[in-house]
């Protein structure tokens, strides 16, 4: 069994490491990137070489530990500690110029989630967490927010990349919830809307149709920090943060 502050403190280091190549290449006028699934999903030159080095860092330190990247796929997935990995959490944020973009390095233990770290570089925050260790922001304590009420609440969203195709797109819920919340913001990576759930900045959070990587390791930090992850069973990974009355208050909404 690994030492998980050990371990931290290598996931730590990699996310500053990686930040720093997504930093020297940051608002780069001569950024090479393509589109996947359609127009909206891209991809940079930076996630892949992000994404490339940060699999060797794991694989140098922890060579018989699987892998899950957004844009590698699967590698040894069948051993009992596999990392799950975004290079780059909000992609588009990084291709556009904005600074709301992270790096994210989960690991899971026999498919349960034990570490997180999620740093923003161009912010200098660095969200972690371990299994029954609490959560922390750049070496302070964090908690989710207190409110009870939804008409109390903030809340953060995004739409998913074929939201031009499928009528499942979360406008329906968006229109739903906005009369009943004091304010919705949309960041542009899940990975920013779960850590600022768990530092009490705003008070939850819903998305539909994201990946794995997305939300591996900011959900380890949001359940340190005191929340509650839902996952609906629709629309790949459905899911819905926040303290328990808030999470109670959006997926009312959603399935009413």
């Amino acid at each position: 069994m690994l030492i998980l502050k050990d371990v931290l403190e290598n996931a730590k280091k990699w996310a500053k490491e990686i930040g720093e190549i997504q930093g020297k290449n940051y608002e780069r006028a001569d950024l090479k990137y393509s589109t996947k699934s359609n127009h909206s999903d891209f991809v940079t030159e930076v996630d892949e070489l992000c994404e490339n080095e940060l699999i060797k860092l794991i694989k140098t330190t922890y060579p018989d530990h699987g892998i899950l990247g957004e844009e590698t796929g699967k590698s040894d997935i069948e051993s009992d500690y596999v990392w799950v990995i975004d290079p780059i959490d909000g992609t588009t944020n990084f291709l556009y110029g904005l600074p709301i973009f992270s790096v994210c390095i989960g690991l899971r233990y026999k498919n349960e989630g034990v570490l997180g770290v999620v740093y923003f570089p161009m912010l200098d925050e660095m969200f972690y967490g371990v299994k029954g260790e609490g959560a922390y922001l750049n070496g302070k304590k964090i908690n989710v927010g207190t409110k009870k009420t939804l008409k109390e609440c903030v809340l953060a969203t995004g739409f998913p990349y074929d939201k031009d195709r499928n009528p499942e797109n979360n406008v329906e819920y968006v229109s739903k919830m906005i009369p009943k919340i004091r304010g919705i913001r949309r960041m542009g990576a899940a990975s920013y809307d779960i850590v600022n759930v768990a530092c009490g900045r705003i008070d939850g959070y819903w998305e539909m149709n994201l990946g794995p990587w997305d939300v591996a390791a900011a959900n380890v930090i949001l359940k340190e920090a005191g929340g509650v992850v839902k996952f609906l069973d629709r629309r790949h990974i459905f899911v819905v943060v926040g303290n328990e009355h808030v999470v109670d208050g959006i997926l009312k909404e959603i399935e009413e």
